[in-house]
């Protein structure tokens, strides 16, 4: 399995990946799929600041973790938020963990100070995997959204990512080697 930066050919695949968490489940809170041609405008306009990864076996992609702005004041630019999304029946064979820890690595190389996941629960597959790779529960959302047909709980997970300075390093770009 190699780990790498997506590209725009995977968004068709990623679309895929990510489409039963929209359509069927309550791991996203989307309510229409987005197809490959918005994956691949999702991953553009992430640019050079916030990683896209995926994990890839056979010329196919098992899984992608992506990175996005925390909040969109100026002072939280040092925090990143994060998410997995791991295609069926790849789930609880190391993608998930190797990925996500691709993703944290690169982060923390770019300067971020802190990486936070929001989790819809019910969802002890989600827990597993980000408290296998650091996260902590900080914080829950009750009622915070509806899908469906019941109101869903969010919980807010943390890790810290490089050191903190003071003052805080310069961010920078995302690293063409993984």
């Amino acid at each position: 399995m190699e780990i790498r930066r997506a590209r725009t050919g995977d968004a068709v695949e990623m679309a895929a990946i990510y489409h039963p968490h929209v359509e069927t489940g309550a791991a996203s809170f989307e309510q229409v799929a987005p197809d490959g041609d918005e994956m691949a405008r999702r991953m553009a306009a992430a640019g050079e600041a916030y990683p896209w990864l995926v994990a890839e076996a056979g010329g196919v992609v098992l899984g992608y973790a992506y990175s996005g702005a925390h909040r969109s004041r100026h002072a939280y630019r040092w925090s990143v938020d994060t998410a997995i999304y791991v295609a069926d029946g790849g789930q609880r064979k190391g993608v998930g963990k190797r990925l996500y820890g691709a993703l944290l690595d690169v982060l923390a190389r770019q300067n971020f100070a802190m990486a936070f996941a929001g989790i819809a629960m019910p969802n002890p597959a989600s827990i597993a995997l980000h408290a296998s790779v650091g996260f902590e529960r900080v914080a829950r959302y009750p009622n915070v959204g509806f899908k469906q047909g019941e109101w869903r709980d969010t919980e807010w997970w943390a890790r810290p990512l490089a050191m903190r300075t003071v003052p805080p390093q310069d961010l920078l770009p995302v690293p063409s080697r993984f």
